[in-house]
């Protein structure tokens, strides 16, 4: 018994030290990989605009770095930051540019207020679906465009994410026609933000981790952020209980991962083709999880009394009329947004022409014969 019991530990032990000598061979192996093919070790940062908490739209940050490593060999690292660890979350662009990081994982939207054309990158009122803002920037130049205007921030520019259609926002109280957004406090950032202030609201713009406190503690009337899954976790659905649809100035927003140019330079072709697909990935990625996830969460939050409400036909006749006054507005005020506006329209009308017949008439039949609700 005795002799059986020394023989299983030695095993035991024998197969640790094994492993841990496979382990230090694979380690080994990886260092001599990386000085044989010649390429650096390179160690990044990057900031994100994103709490942890909402693993969804973190998670793309997760995923470009994840990725890089393991295609890399471990010869190429990024270590992502939450909003507010190198700097707050709004902040993301003016970090890159500067360079106190290498790269950054954001919303272009975020800052219209450099370039309001930077909404493109993102979402524009009654725009472009999660598969056409895609197509867009792939196949459309939309990121060639946006990578122009990044440029002047020192910044490159890649499609990093998507959350699909977004809901309308949480709300303290009813909104009963256009007349009661007159004054109300609403987090909502983007040009959207600049419709509803065109309608009365009193827009404000805060990063997603400061939402709920701002909304429980009656700072703000209204928020929105991304749709049920992050909204559920942001703890929305406790200060607020009446949740609108459709995201009239949302309805397929992409995100993006930013890169200091001269940081970029620095790096082999190698890495670049790393970087540049696993920003890919991460996209593609984030879209197909938040589908998923959103149809899960907005079960959960009808189970639990939440009231769902469209909004009325006067405030989306009334914002895509105001929509249409700001464009002209901007157009007129800057050529660079005209002439990427054009590009864009054009585009938006052909793929509307094209999803009329191939999407449309589909969906409304699905819609009609099976048993969905809203």
């Amino acid at each position: 018994m005795q002799r059986r019991q020394l023989l299983r530990t030695s095993g035991k032990a024998l197969a640790a030290a094994a492993g841990a000598g496979a382990l230090s061979a694979c380690t080994i192996r990886r260092a001599e990989h990386n000085r044989s093919s010649g390429l650096p070790q390179v160690r990044w940062r990057m900031a994100t605009s994103w709490p942890v908490s909402l693993d969804t739209i973190y998670g793309g940050a997760e995923t470009i770095c994840k990725r890089v490593e393991v295609m890399s060999g471990g010869g190429f690292q990024i270590e992502p930051f939450a909003a507010g660890e190198i700097v707050p979350g709004l902040e993301v662009l003016d970090a890159v540019q500067a360079g106190s990081v290498e790269c950054g994982h954001t919303a272009s939207y975020y800052f219209i207020g450099k370039n309001p054309a930077f909404a493109f990158g993102t979402a524009v009122p009654f725009g472009l679906s999660a598969q056409q803002q895609n197509a867009w920037l792939y196949q459309g130049g939309g990121n060639e465009a946006m990578d122009a205007l990044f440029a002047d921030f020192g910044a490159k520019s890649f499609p990093a994410g998507n959350t699909g259609g977004q809901l309308g926002g949480w709300f303290k109280r009813p909104v009963e026609g256009l007349a009661s957004l007159k004054g109300l406090k609403m987090r909502i950032p983007g040009l959207g933000g600049k419709v509803m202030a065109r309608l009365g609201v009193n827009v404000q713009v805060l990063p997603g981790g400061e939402i709920y406190l701002a909304l429980e503690r009656g700072a703000i009337d209204a928020a929105e952020f991304t749709g049920p899954y992050d909204d559920e976790k942001l703890g929305l659905p406790k200060a607020a209980k009446y949740y609108y649809y459709p995201g009239w100035w949302e309805p397929g927003p992409s995100l993006t991962a930013l890169v200091n140019r001269k940081a970029w330079a620095d790096l082999p072709e190698e890495y670049k083709a790393m970087f540049s697909t696993a920003c890919y990935e991460a996209n593609l990625g984030m879209l197909s999880k938040y589908e998923q996830r959103n149809s899960e969460a907005l079960l959960r939050l009808r189970r639990q009394g939440i009231k769902l409400e469209v909004y009325s036909d006067d405030i989306l006749k009334a914002a895509h009329e105001a929509t249409g006054e700001m464009f002209a507005e901007l157009a007129a005020d800057d050529p660079g947004f005209r002439d990427l506006l054009e590009r864009w329209r054009l585009f938006r009308r052909e793929t509307l022409n094209w999803n009329r017949i191939n999407e449309l008439p589909l969906a409304q039949f699905n819609t009609n014969t099976d048993e969905v609700s809203p």
